[in-house]
């Protein structure tokens, strides 16, 4: 399902090279879960950055699905991430103009694709948030605005979910509520999961942990989940 092959990622700070990824290498099979972990600076959102298509390495290339990311055009990735690739921000990235419901369906509008309302209220209802779909992101708490976007990643039925920190700014029942949502689509439906997390009891709920340190891979692990 997903190929790094010797992935750098190097910026510019203060007009010297500041690498942020060194030469990373791994491969995720379909319907694997994969807990990317390591201190902060390590190069954790970078990769996930990369592995989804958002940004291009400055060497090596990632394969999703068999596709060279890096071969394509902007509207190309664009297009196969609509298609193929959910994505949970720490930060939701709601519409802060749209309901609920709107927000969980823009990605099959954008697609032109119709039943878009019905289907995100069939998700909202899953992710505990039936009766909700009328209220705007500023009226939903945190972790109801986290299903919010847990819902609008999976309203296309992505191969594989990328997910930053998704469990980062909840408590820890909301937290473990969300973890539950994401391990039951994955069973459910075969969804290949790459997460970052800094907790370790959520990195062990993957299938497997690859941990980073100064941007390059020290361990790649099962986690016997």
């Amino acid at each position: 399902m997903l190929i790094a092959d010797n992935l750098q990622k190097t910026y510019r700070s203060g007009g010297h090279p500041l690498a942020a990824l060194k030469n990373v290498n791994f491969t995720v099979n379909p319907g694997e879960t994969v807990a990317i972990v390591g201190p902060s600076g390590s190069g954790k959102t970078t990769l996930l950055g990369l592995l989804a298509g958002l940004d291009r390495p400055s060497a090596g290339r990632v394969l999703l699905d068999g596709t060279d990311l890096g071969a394509l055009t902007e509207d190309a990735r664009a297009r196969l991430r609509r298609e193929k690739i959910g994505f949970v921000f720490q930060s939701f990235q709601l519409i802060a103009m749209l309901t609920a419901r709107e927000n969980v369906a823009i990605p099959l509008d954008l697609a032109g694709e119709r039943g878009g309302a019905a289907r995100a209220d069939e998700l909202l209802e899953r992710v505990g948030l039936a009766g909700r779909g009328h209220h705007y992101p500023a009226q939903l708490s945190g972790g109801e605005q986290q299903r919010v976007a847990l819902a609008r990643a999976f309203i296309h039925r992505p191969s594989i979910l990328f997910a930053d920190e998704p469990t980062g700014n909840l408590d820890a029942a909301t937290g473990e509520r969300i973890i539950q949502l994401i391990l039951e689509l994955n069973r459910e439906r075969g969804t290949t999961v790459v997460l970052v997390t800094h907790d370790p009891a959520l990195a062990g709920r993957m299938g497997r942990v690859v941990r980073l340190a100064d941007g390059a891979v020290v361990s790649d692990e099962r986690s016997g989940a």
